[in-house]
């Protein structure tokens, strides 16, 4: 008897009515996923992952709509169920963890009755749910449950949020699991330790998983096969390490080409991109979804359909699956990278910063001290919570740091206060943040998100002004047809784009670039990072380039700083950190990245003496590291770690 899939979609069509015309996002996709799989799901921003995953769901948006073929899960049809067999299948079958715990968690409950309410709507006893409410944050390794279940939302980090997010959906045992992407924005060893976490869960529930992801790499970790979304087709799939190796179709190939390759910067080559943009959802398309962008792309792509091909479990929709080498071949544009000058753009010297008060005083920065010249590009990494935002802050007088320390721009101290610097202080040090909805006002427009920035700082008015934003779009790669487009109506990494813009808008010396990539796919991504590279070789701007991707901080800096509890604990050029010798912390960033190796368990603690990681350093020496603090060290001339161990004791 054949065993019935966990999950199994055949011949959806998924459409949006929007001002009366109906709008098709989905279009005849089929995919199953067995008892105990895990099935990856990846493409753009826009490909329509997530209409897939709320359609199996039944939470369509109220002017969504099924146009065709059928969702079962565990062999019953999902469209066919009534409320109340609905709202038992939501509630016993599966769960779902969202890319963003802060807005899945009720800021106002505490954790444990957020769980608990979890257990009442299964019918377990009230007596019982506060300490199933424990047991099940143990089970994803929270240590101290009892303390985190009287904690609200607020008072968690971002990677323990998620595992409270994926103890609630796990609560009831589900059999399917959808996870939609539910690492963006963490760091590298909270991420290693969440991805490990769902392992490990899915093995003891024996639970099937829908993995939904812009992040190619996890994918590859985490899921045994991969369906390929473009423009609401499944253009490919397959076994996921089969289909990454050797990728069947133009688009998967041109998606993974985008990535940075092992021993790549920004000096080597430029990052491949994919040309175009996505089609415009419902947009009536004749042959092939992806010929408009395909560089392989012939009269029989534009006009026929390409029918799915192949043997289970390997399936394409192309027509010149025998071409793909073609696209190997084409010659890297070269690049132009400027120099790093030697003289100082931005000094931190002694920068310290501590919160609170008495008994509850904590140190956010320790002293820290660092050089950013002009024209470089500064890579600053640490996990979450290490103090990479709070510099950033002290930096653009944000924040106040602790009496002592100074910021320095081009020789002159700045006015720890923002308000208290002058118009050429400011315009001088900029910011592109991680998430560009936050920082672009929803009801200007382009040309005045853009033009107010450079009346603010440049005090251009009119026809002056109007020219200059026309340049500026013209440098971020944005036509004048979006200077009175609003925001809303663009997608993420062209809003992204104008964000870049106006960081520019002052002509700066140093921009803060605080994860401007990490919510991106990796097309946009790699447009966006290029951007910058070019941005910086035309205007010798430096940048500080905060990320939790290693990869990305290795292709875009000149030198790494790494960060762990307020302290820098190593500094060098980057071909050097990341070939070693490190820092057993930085090793461990690094081990977490490449998958190598779990993250980091546990928590460090602020020590009145000796090395802040020696309570989770697997190379400590004891009686020493715990008792006496660590020196800096000069491992070369500009590669500067502190630790106790000698270089070849790191290496080895």
């Amino acid at each position: 008897m054949t065993e019935v899939p966990a999950l199994s979609v055949q011949g959806l069509s998924v459409g949006y009515t929007v001002k009366g015309v109906l709008q098709h996002v989905l279009k005849d996709v089929s995919f199953t996923i067995g008892r105990g799989e895990a099935f990856g799901l990846v493409g753009e921003s826009g490909c329509g992952k997530s209409t897939a995953a709320y359609a199996v769901l039944r939470y369509l948006a109220r002017n969504g709509s099924v146009e065709g073929g059928e969702i079962r899960i565990d062999g019953r049809d999902v469209y066919q169920l009534d409320a109340a067999a609905l709202r038992a299948l939501r509630r016993e079958k599966v769960a779902v963890v969202y890319q963003d715990p802060g807005r899945a968690l009720n800021p106002s409950i505490r954790i444990g009755d957020q769980l608990a309410e979890v257990f009442e709507l299964l019918g377990v006893p009230a007596a019982d749910r506060a300490q199933r409410s424990i047991g099940m944050l143990e089970k994803v390794r929270i240590k101290n449950a009892a303390v985190v279940a009287r904690s609200y939302p607020h008072q968690l980090s971002g990677g323990m949020q998620q595992r409270v997010a994926i103890a609630m959906a796990l609560a009831s045992s589900p059999t399917l699991l959808i996870l939609d992407e539910p690492t963006t924005g963490l760091d590298a060893t909270v991420e290693a330790e969440v991805l490990d976490l769902i392992q490990a869960l899915r093995r003891e529930f024996d639970a099937s998983i829908l993995f939904i992801s812009h992040n190619l790499a996890i994918v590859t970790r985490m899921c045994d096969r991969v369906g390929v979304l473009y423009s609401g087709r499944l253009v490919e799939e397959g076994p996921t390490r089969d289909l990454f190796a050797a990728p069947c179709h133009p688009y998967t190939t041109e998606l993974l080409r985008c990535l940075p390759r092992p021993g790549m910067d920004k000096a080597t080559a430029p990052l491949a991109t994919i040309p175009g943009t996505l089609p415009e959802p419902g947009s009536v398309m004749q042959g092939c979804v992806f010929a408009a962008r395909c560089r392989l792309a012939d009269d029989r792509c534009r006009a026929e359909d390409p029918p799915p091909e192949g043997t289970a479990p390997r399936m394409v929709r192309c027509h010149h699956t025998d071409r793909l080498a073609e696209l190997e071949t084409e010659a890297e544009a070269p690049v132009h990278v400027r120099k790093a000058a030697g003289a100082a753009a931005l000094e931190l010297r002694k920068v310290a910063k501590t919160f609170g008060h008495g008994d509850q005083k904590v140190r956010a920065l320790r002293e820290v001290s660092l050089t950013l010249n002009k024209g470089e590009t500064l890579g600053l990494v640490g996990e979450s919570g290490s103090g990479k935002t709070t510099l950033a802050r002290a930096m653009l007088g944000l924040i106040a740091p602790d009496a002592g320390g100074e910021v320095v721009l081009d020789g002159q101290v700045l006015h720890p206060d923002l308000k208290r610097r002058s118009l050429d202080q400011v315009k001088a040090l900029q910011i592109v943040f991680q998430n560009p909805d936050s920082a672009l006002n929803r009801s200007h427009s382009i040309a005045r998100i853009i033009g107010r920035s450079m009346t603010r700082l440049l005090g251009l008015r009119g026809a002056a002004r109007g020219e200059k934003v026309k340049s500026l779009l013209a440098s971020v790669r944005l036509a004048d047809r979006f200077l009175d487009a609003v925001p809303k109506q663009l997608s993420g990494g062209l809003k992204q784009r104008v964000a870049i813009a106006r960081a520019f808008a002052g002509d700066p010396k140093v921009v803060i670039c605080d994860e401007p990539t990490s919510a991106l796919d990796v097309s946009v991504q790699a447009a966006i990072l290029n951007l910058l590279v070019e941005m910086q070789a035309q205007q010798d701007v430096s940048y500080v380039f905060i990320s939790h991707d290693l990869e990305v901080v290795r292709y875009v800096s000149d030198r790494i700083a790494v960060l762990y509890m307020g302290e820098l604990l190593e500094v060098g050029p980057a071909a050097e950190v990341f070939a070693g010798p490190q820092h057993p912390y930085t090793r461990t960033l690094l081990a977490a990245s490449s998958g190598e190796a779990p993250g980091i368990t546990g928590a460090g603690g602020p020590q009145a003496q000796g090395c802040i990681f020696h309570a989770l350093c697997p190379a400590r020496i004891d009686g020493r590291c715990e008792t006496e603090r660590p020196a800096e060290k000069m491992v070369t001339p500009d590669h500067m770690i502190r630790c106790h161990l000698e270089a070849e004791a790191l290496r080895a």
